[in-house]
């Protein structure tokens, strides 16, 4: 009997087309109705999922008897219940490297648009307000000769002190769990404690993973030590920031700006963040070309054929489902 492939997001047919003969492929369609009564029907049958964005845990899997992988087109994956997945022999990858670039790319774009205040002269320009030379009251800061701490020196993290160092010349400072004495001698990258870090650097970017460690991290006394100069810069998961020690900072102008593009609640519809000027917001876009996610989607199809085959996933998150 063939095995089930139920793909909820983010693939294309014809990424799938070509082991049709091997399993039975169920795609999920906006046109074909709830997305939500879609998922529920197939997934009793489904031996392996692909997608991203869907919360999956003990309950929204408690039908999925047959159910051997799951590949979350993502890098983060806090949107999945490991213990319960652990517990079901369940494995779960993810697509690590693929976006570690396109992410830094807008985490540059971030900073850039927030310092230069791009989208705030955007809409000023479009308004008709451009009538004499702008004044003190609309310039912006400098970005190149800066100093930027980032939280979490990973491969985006790496990515981004790139573009800084050898875009822009900016001094890099880094925290986090471990040292990188190599990308300290090429990036000319000093490791400090992040109090250090938030109280010295004009650009503070946060690139970790959601965990509870990491939960508020960035709050009203991290935001203190930023001060009224500095910019934040938020790409990684929403809820590493304190939303609202973040937008009452922003009122007060006790921070210079922020530029994010992930929040506590996705997708965001309303909120106050959306009155105020020193803060640039796009809806969690991070990987967001499609040459990226078109990668990601590749990625994610190996994983899922290798654990469906009965082989190691490359991108395995959770080996502790093997020993089951």
């Amino acid at each position: 009997m063939k095995k089930t492939i139920l793909a909820f997001s983010r693939v294309s047919p014809s990424m799938l087309e070509p082991y049709a003969d091997k399993y039975d492929i169920v795609i999920m369609s906006p046109e074909m109705g709830d997305m939500d009564a879609q998922f529920e029907a197939a997934l009793p049958n489904a031996h392996g999922l692909i997608g991203g964005n869907r919360r999956l845990g003990e309950v929204e899997l408690a039908s999925a008897k047959n159910l051997e992988i799951i590949s979350s087109i993502s890098v983060g994956y806090d949107n999945y219940d490991l213990s319960y997945l652990n517990s079901r022999g369940i494995m779960l990858t993810n697509t690590p490297d693929v976006l570690n670039e396109t992410t830094a790319d807008l985490a540059f774009a971030l900073i850039l648009a927030t310092a230069r205040r791009i989208p705030e002269l955007d809409d000023w320009t479009k308004d008709g307000n451009w009538s004499k030379t702008i004044d003190a009251s609309h310039f912006g800061c400098d970005v190149h000769g800066k100093t930027l701490g980032i939280i979490g020196l990973g491969k985006i993290g790496e990515a981004i002190a790139r573009r800084g160092r050898f875009g822009f010349g900016m001094n890099i400072l880094y925290s986090g769990k471990t040292r990188k004495p190599q990308l300290e001698e090429e990036l000319g990258a000093r490791f400090v404690p992040q109090e250090q870090l938030l109280s010295e650097s004009d650009f503070v970017c946060p690139v970790v993973p959601l965990t509870a460690e990491t939960r508020n991290l960035i709050g009203q006394k991290e935001l203190a030590l930023i001060g009224a100069e500095g910019i934040l810069i938020n790409v990684s998961r929403g809820p590493v920031v304190d939303q609202d020690a973040l937008i009452q900072a922003l009122e007060e102008k006790t921070i210079r700006g922020a530029g994010l593009d992930v929040y506590v609640k996705e997708p965001l519809t309303d909120s106050r963040l959306f009155k105020l000027k020193n803060v640039v917001t796009v809806p969690h876009i991070g990987s967001a070309t499609s040459d990226t996610r078109d990668a990601m989607a590749k990625r994610a199809l190996d994983n899922l054929l290798m654990g469906l085959e009965g082989q190691w996933p490359r991108d395995l998150v959770n080996s502790q489902a093997l020993r089951q």
